[in-house]
């Protein structure tokens, strides 16, 4: 992966069901594409921790991050944006959210959430087969919604704290919490466990498209980026506020917002 990428799931909200982001100016709280989590749940945005001890050298890998995206991978990504049509495009953000859906229900599961994981589960089952291995998204027409879940969030639902946040260049934005969540994630992949690892050329492809798709979802984010006062601030505080959000939202912290466009009670 590259650090483009992890930038881009800082700021990007989820993709849906077709790989298409929802953006939310730079305040998103959205990493990993995920249709059903959008941002609709309010929380106090001052419980996300900024704790970030190694800001000097954090700067300085974000500083080798944007370099990265700016001169190799955002080239890469108009690119393809230019050369593949829109509906291609959302096939494969499609198939490639798909190949999530198992490592997704394994971690509904070490969350408690047995609903979730069914639903999860079912949803890879019939967006595999019927939805042509992922390409449509069948099972949301069902109304088997889909939704993101990682093992940094897991760690969260049963209290561990963020820790210090840091940059890394290949990786993108993480905290200490997510770090081990991500390895773990790695290491226990179902679809990467029966189809192969990164040294597979199912698995170079795989993670290759998941990149890609990503970073072309996610180019609002990176223009609008690009008007911040502070970059890094705002990737930091977008990272932490999409963190903040999925750990309540495991733990069934998240209240609804009100409609704000209903017309108002007659007195």
């Amino acid at each position: 992966m590259v650090a483009a990428f992890g930038a881009s799931a800082a700021l990007a909200a989820p993709a849906d069901t077709l790989g298409q982001p929802s953006l939310s100016a730079l305040t998103v709280i959205a990493t990993a594409p995920s249709p059903a989590l959008e941002p609709t749940a309010a929380f106090n945005r001052e419980a996300a921790p900024q704790y970030d001890p190694w800001q000097g050298v954090n700067r300085q890998t974000f500083a080798i991050g944007m370099g990265l995206d700016r001169h190799i991978v955002g080239p890469i990504a108009h690119g393809y944006v230019r050369v593949t049509p829109m509906p291609i495009r959302h096939r494969i953000g499609a198939a490639v959210y798909n190949l999530g859906e198992p490592g997704t229900a394994l971690n509904d599961v070490f969350q408690g959430h047995a609903g979730r994981a069914a639903t999860t589960a079912s949803r890879f089952v019939i967006n595999s087969t019927v939805g042509l291995l992922g390409l449509f998204d069948v099972a949301a027409g069902l109304g088997l919604e889909g939704h993101y879940s990682d093992f940094g969030q897991t760690l969260g639902r049963y209290g561990a704290h963020p820790g210090p946040f840091v940059y890394i260049p290949i990786v993108g934005p993480l905290d200490l919490r997510d770090g081990i969540g991500r390895i773990v994630d790695l290491l226990t992949d179902p679809v990467a466990l029966l189809a192969g690892g990164v040294t597979t050329p199912f698995g170079a492809s795989r993670s290759g498209l998941t990149v890609l798709d990503r970073r072309a979802t996610g180019d609002g984010a990176f223009k609008a980026l690009d008007d911040a006062t502070d970059p890094y601030a705002t990737t930091r505080s977008a990272y932490m506020q999409r963190r903040e959000f999925l750990v309540r939202d495991a733990s069934g912290q998240t209240a609804m917002l009100p409609d704000f466009d209903a017309a108002p009670a007659k007195p």
